[in-house]
């Protein structure tokens, strides 16, 4: 099984940690086709994780990334070769990490000359094709959320002994000037030395080209002048193109050093202050990024989330960043500290120069901010526009400034104002277009939805913050995007006979480091008197520039060159549109959100874009073992993201060797996946004494029932909890057959019977059985080439409650071996779960969220709660965070609880 998967079944709780999705871009490898697994199985499992033996069946022998920057429009292909050189069919895979702000355009596989091509769909046409195949029995590849700047695309494709394979991915994207630079970021982890290993990129600048860096995080001395790079005055070519020995970590050693990210920056040359205007084949495209600007003053309000959720290290990331942050701050702005929990409390009562002395003090308060209580965003962000507009009315900012609101939340509304639409409501009419809020949404439970449009209507932007140890950096990287803003209402202005299908040429803020892109189409051939206009607001004085733009002439700057020069403009003009019409097709009403989105559907079908609203349909070859299978690349909005990432794993369960199940107490069932902060949960109860199947393999004869009790006095109410307390454990094919109870161990193998108490500290080895007994505490038992499991007795959890039983835990820590027709209440989550957690919303309880989830083909009401978990801490246990699904899990599990009770402990069919 897959390092990292887990388990367990404690108190009746299934929980289940899936391995995070496999980093690797640019991968190609190889599973025997002979091999039984799942379609899930394809999907998820790490390629790095699969044997030195069966790779070096597979040669991956070429490995390209050539990337072309025209005028800030890039377009990519990477390109792998790979040779099946076993004897028999082989599936081999290719992954590539790509920027999210990418579409994809192109996708294709040669298979001995023959060549399956990528055809973008509506993404509902796309998903019925998707279905069919999965429905059929076939396997299917999706684009996955990967991280924080890139996404995943994957294919796998069964190749014939002695084949050949080639895979082609495009993308293209505009790239975006932060901090005062453009970044070209290539992830390339082949996993293996490769016989063509290069990497490419032609940078075409007519503005001229400032300075260029290329990097790598695995360059080594060794590696670093191996990379190439030409400049010119408007051209620029980096090469990185190891030989197969200098990639590897050491002479005659299979690991390669070439393994991370390889980034290249770049800035252009700046000279006039009305920009650079293109104009190519009918379409133009305007860069606007004015040198030498003074900074116009800011007066922020740091709105801080200080809820319980924050605790930890989230607050004290927080801490961090503001103290960093408020030093950064210029002597001419002014600022305000306002915190929040249910109750709304200010450092002062209004904005702060920030002076030295200020600073200071603020930086002393900072340090003591705390988490507590419930969060009320709509009462804070209000507090926020209140003081901006009483230091407004009150002449204490200057005249000329900029007004910015900055949240910082982790969690849902659930104290005041907690309806989502009403509080954006409440901020956009308090706001009144008067000044920006920007939204950090902190980890994975915020609903970034709502943020994001909250920010949209309010003349900002919404970023996740994600819950890693470098959160303070990247709190302190945002900040740095908008902490010098350089003009304000910034208006460009083209003749109006002159362009149609204009992208948007107005905007809030120019930031220092940033700049502003505008396309069209030029209506008529008419360019020499196309005259360009730039209003704005600086500091001290209105920011006015106008002339005429010139045509570049790109066969002469750039003779016989290959990259598509020709139409570069107008696929520029294409992306920015798109991207434009995406992110505003949640805003407005219903009508105008269809027609937004409607209009980004046809754009993204015209130019071929893989974007949020299209797929890319491949059909890949049928073979002797299978059918052709679809393979569905889907682009996801950053809201798709973020719930993608709060789902269980697909699943290659039944293949990891750290796998463990469990089920300990009062009969609730716990999924539990790494790194996310919230499990599923679900109660099966009946009265004392009814047996349950929890695994049930018919092809090794492992069965697990567990039989309930319950405590010794029945509740006023009526109201049982039961507990496991005697497990029934068999494996008909090693005649092994185990009865655990609270009071003792009886062990049936090979003829012979074995009585052990839990007072006992034994061992026993066996052919095909290890058993170890910890005193009064565990019972571990590995059936060789079969299951590893143990069980847990709980006797002080009870002390001083004389109306309770000391109970089990039963843990299964290794199931890899079980067949895949494994199920029981327990078993069939072996194979894994999808499920998708959205609409997160306020409970009716106080401090309790509400949501709905998606699984199994279910719509199903769930809530948030806390349960123990003992799997760490057998005497205290650990308080989880769970989803919970009423009614004995239905829709989560399969059939009804009463389906899975069984007639006798040891009941093995």
């Amino acid at each position: 099984m897959a390092a990292g998967w887990r388990v367990l079944l404690l108190w009746g709780w299934v929980c289940i940690w899936l391995p995070a999705q496999a980093q690797g871009t640019l991968v190609i490898s190889r599973r025997d086709a002979r091999m039984q697994e799942t379609k899930e199985d394809v999907d998820t499992r790490s390629i790095k994780k699969r044997s030195t033996k069966s790779a070096d069946l597979v040669e991956v022998y070429s490995v390209r990334v050539v990337c072309a920057v025209t005028s800030r429009f890039a377009h990519t292909v990477m390109t792998s070769k790979a040779l099946n050189k076993a004897n028999s069919s082989q599936e081999i895979f290719f992954e590539v990490e790509l920027p999210k702000t990418a579409f994809i355009t192109n996708f294709s596989m040669e298979i001995d000359g023959q060549e399956y091509v990528g055809e973008v769909k509506e993404k509902e046409k796309a998903k019925k094709q998707y279905e069919k195949a999965v429905s059929s029995g076939q396997a299917a590849g999706l684009v996955k959320a990967s991280g924080r700047k890139m996404e995943k695309f994957s294919v796998s494709v069964n190749i014939a002994a002695e084949s050949n394979v080639t895979f082609i991915l495009t993308y293209e994207e505009l790239l975006q000037r932060k901090l005062g630079h453009y970044e070209i970021l290539t992830r390339v982890k082949p996993k293996q030395p490769v016989q063509e290993f290069q990497i490419v990129a032609d940078i075409y600048e007519p503005q001229g080209i400032a300075f260029v860096e290329a990097s790598a995080t695995f360059l080594t001395n060794e590696l670093l002048p191996l990379v190439e790079k030409i400049v010119t005055d408007t051209k620029a070519h980096i090469s990185f193109s190891p030989t197969l020995e200098q990639q590897r970590k050491c002479a005659g050693c299979e690991g390669t050093m070439i393994d991370g990210d390889f980034i290249i920056k770049y800035d252009v040359k700046r000279e006039e202050s009305l920009g650079e205007v293109q104009i190519v084949n009918g379409y133009f495209v305007h860069f606007f990024a004015p040198t030498d600007l003074p900074r116009v003053p800011k007066n922020v309000v740091f709105v801080i989330d200080r809820s319980g959720s924050m605790s930890g290290r989230k607050i004290a990331q927080t801490r961090q960043a503001l103290t960093a942050i408020l030093k950064d701050l210029h002597e001419q702005d002014h600022f305000a500290l306002i915190l929040f929990d249910d109750k709304i409390v200010t450092w002062k009562d209004s904005l702060t120069k920030a002076i030295k002395e200020n600073v200071v003090e603020a930086i002393a308060y900072v340090k003591k901010l705390r988490d507590k209580g419930a969060t009320n965003i709509n009462g804070a962000i209000l507090k926020a526009v209140r003081m901006l507009e009483k230091d407004r009315d009150d002449k204490k900012l200057p005249e000329r400034s900029v007004d910015m609101i900055i949240l910082l939340t982790d969690g849902m509304p659930n104290k005041g104002v907690s309806d989502l639409p009403t509080i954006q409501k409440n901020v956009r009419s308090a706001i009144g277009g008067n000044m920006s809020l920007f939204c950090l949404g902190f980890g994975n439970d915020v609903d970034f939805s709502f943020l994001d449009v909250m920010s949209k209507q309010n003349k900002g932007v919404a970023r996740r913050i994600y819950e890693a140890s470098d959160a303070a950096v990247q709190l302190q990287g945002f900040y740095e995007e908008v902490s010098s803003p350089l003009l304000l209402e910034v208006d460009l202005r083209y003749p109006d006979n002159a362009v149609d299908l204009l992208t948007k040429s107005r905007y809030s803020h120019l930031f220092n480091g940033s700049e502003i892109v505008v396309a069209g189409q030029l209506n008529g051939d008419n360019v020499d008197n196309f005259l360009v206009e730039v209003f704005a607001l600086g500091p001290d004085k209105d920011f006015q520039v106008q002339g005429k733009a010139s045509v570049v002439n790109w066969d002469v700057i750039y003779p016989q060159q290959e990259y598509i020069f020709g139409d570069f403009t107008e696929r520029l003009w294409a992306y920015l549109t798109i991207q434009q019409l995406l992110e505003n097709s949640d805003i407005g009403t219903q009508q105008e959100k269809n027609n937004t989105a409607a209009k980004a559907l046809d754009m993204s079908l015209k130019y071929s874009f893989v974007t949020p609203l299209t797929s890319m349909v491949v059909t890949k070859p049928e073979t002797e073992d299978r059918p052709g299978s679809t393979l569905i690349a889907n682009k996801l909005t950053e809201d798709q993201r973020q719930k993608a990432e709060r789902r269980t794993g697909s699943s290659a369960l039944a293949a990891s060797s750290h796998s463990q199940y469990d089920v300990d107490g009062d009969p609730h069932f716990m999924i539990e996946i790494p790194d996310r902060e919230a499990a599923l949960c679900f109660n099966i109860n009946d009265k004392p004494g009814t047996i349950f199947n929890l695994v049930r393999d018919p092809k090794s004869g492992f069965v697990v029932n567990g039989q309930v009790i319950g405590k010794k006095k029945v509740v006023p109410d009526g109201n049982i909890n039961t507990y496991f307390g005697r497990f029934g454990i068999t494996h008909q094919k090693l005649g092994v057959r185990l009865d655990v109870s609270t009071q003792d161990i009886s062990v049936f193998y090979n003829g012979k019977q074995v009585k052990l108490l839990w007072s006992d500290t034994a061992s026993l080895k066996e052919t095909n059985m290890d058993l170890k007994l910890t005193k009064n505490c565990s019972l571990t038992v590995t059936l060789r080439h079969s299951v590893k499991f143990m069980v847990i007795r709980h006797t002080k959890v009870w002390k001083r409650r004389h109306n309770q039983q000391d109970y089990l835990g039963f843990y299964t820590l290794d199931s890899h071996h079980l067949s895949t027709s494994v199920h029981g209440l327990l078993g069939q989550f072996y194979h894994g779960v999808e499920f998708e957690v959205t609409d997160l919303r306020p409970g009716e309880i106080q401090g309790k969220l509400d949501a709905t989830m998606y699984v199994k083909g279910q719509t199903l009401h769930v809530t948030r709660h806390w349960q123990k978990d003992f799997s760490r801490d057998v005497k205290n246990g650990e308080n989880i965070l769970c989803w919970f699904v009423n009614n004995s899990g239905t829709g989560l599990v399969d059939g009804g609880a009463s389906d899975y009770i069984v007639s006798d402990l040891f009941k093995t069919v």
